[in-house]
């Protein structure tokens, strides 16, 4: 109980943490949905076995996006939660196109932890393009995404493939919104 009670601190955190962040989908919502999606990700991937891995999900922008302490997720949620936290954390002072290359380079050397938690990202991520896409990003850029975000999920293959296949229904869900429809005649 004491471990789930946890979780719900952490989502608090979370919650508080990324509070003015939003989404960049047209509906504006709160980035909160995005980690509580990868937490429900990461959970159902476990069956619900690992609650430390669930808050490191709830956790795993609070570095790279809001700045947090790599040392307070430490104190107020463990070291191994730190751990992973600091794993799927972007280095935000290499330019964008570099920390996309090193992603695709370094995941097939993660932890089976972070590999889980960046498999919850990249599907809720894709998720996000199929259902609520951004208005400012152009059919290219959309698939560009999607292209990219396949490469990183190869390098994490045969970590869960509950999780692979939620990733891949995502995939065609999301290049399926993209398709231009063909006429009827």
């Amino acid at each position: 109980m004491k471990d789930w009670t946890t979780v719900l601190k952490a989502a608090d955190a979370a919650a508080r943490w990324h509070v003015h962040q939003r989404r960049k989908g047209a509906a504006q919502e709160p980035y909160m949905n995005h980690l509580l999606e990868v937490a429900s990700l990461v959970a159902d991937a476990t069956h619900g076995q690992d609650p430390e891995l669930v808050i490191a999900a709830l956790l795993h922008d609070a570095i790279e996006d809001q700045g947090v302490p790599s040392e307070l997720i430490a104190r107020e949620f463990g070291n191994k939660v730190a751990e992973i936290v600091v794993e799927v954390t972007d280095d935000k002072s290499l330019d964008k196109a570099e920390r996309k290359r090193l992603q695709v380079e370094h995941a097939p050397q993660k932890s089976n932890a972070a590999k889980i938690i960046k498999l919850a990202d990249k599907t809720s991520n894709v998720r996000a393009i199929a259902f609520a896409p951004s208005p400012d990003w152009s059919v290219k850029r959309r698939l560009d995404y999607i292209d990219w975000a396949k490469k990183v999920v190869q390098g994490l293959r045969g970590t869960s493939p509950w999780l692979e296949a939620q990733f891949d229904r995502a995939v065609e869900d999301a290049e399926r919104s993209l398709a231009v429809p063909r006429s009827r005649t």
